[in-house]
């Protein structure tokens, strides 16, 4: 599965969970300042927050913006109410992997989102502050969850140049700065059974 970061809590998901590749956009808002794709064509989109300030989509993809659970291309997808009336949280399983997308969350998961996101492989959490979680309640939430790989998202960058910078983060986590990938590609076998993996993305 190939992962890439489109800014803020914009992410890209290329999969091939049978004979084609299927993308997967989550989150294609248009920023209010910084770059940004003008248009996708991607066969499934997943809004956390509706559908309004979107980018231009092209084609005719799947679209998932409230609760419920769905089958696309032999991608499972899991929408769960989020922190307010109108968001959603999301779990994707797709090639033997879970993902958790948890938008611009910035309360303490519930238990009922805790039973759906709780046993995630990969766990894309926000971490740049107000409006969402900073690095403390980031980590508390990684500490709870257990993920075995952590993308953090909406940190400091030409969309949102107020929130905290990625070097946060990763010091609060006892982490090195480390260089940013453009993309990630993760397989189920690949990933690590001990300690928890973070993996910081620079914008696509």
């Amino acid at each position: 599965m190939h992962i890439s970061w489109l800014g803020t809590t914009g992410i890209r998901l290329q999969t091939k969970p049978v004979d084609q590749d299927v993308v997967v956009v989550i989150d294609p808002y248009q920023p209010a300042e910084g770059s940004f794709p003008r248009s996708i064509t991607p066969q499934v989109v997943l809004y956390s927050r509706g559908r309004a300030d979107s980018i231009t989509v092209s084609g005719s993809p799947f679209i998932l913006d409230t609760p419920g659970e769905c089958d696309v291309s032999s991608i499972l997808v899991t929408a769960i109410p989020g922190d307010d009336e109108g968001n959603v949280m999301f779990r994707i399983d797709a090639e033997g992997l879970s993902l958790a997308h948890l938008g611009l969350a910035r309360k303490p998961l519930t238990e009922k989102q805790r039973e759906a996101l709780g046993n995630a492989d990969v766990l894309f959490v926000p971490v740049g502050g107000a409006p969402s979680y900073d690095a403390e309640m980031a980590i508390k939430l990684i500490n709870d969850l257990e993920p075995r790989v952590v993308i953090p998202m909406f940190f400091q960058s030409d969309n949102d140049p107020k929130a905290a910078p990625i070097d946060k983060f990763l010091k609060e986590m006892g982490i090195a700065t480390q260089k940013a990938e453009s993309k990630v590609i993760l397989k189920k076998k690949d990933l690590p059974t001990e300690d928890t993996q973070v993996i910081v993305l620079a914008k696509e």
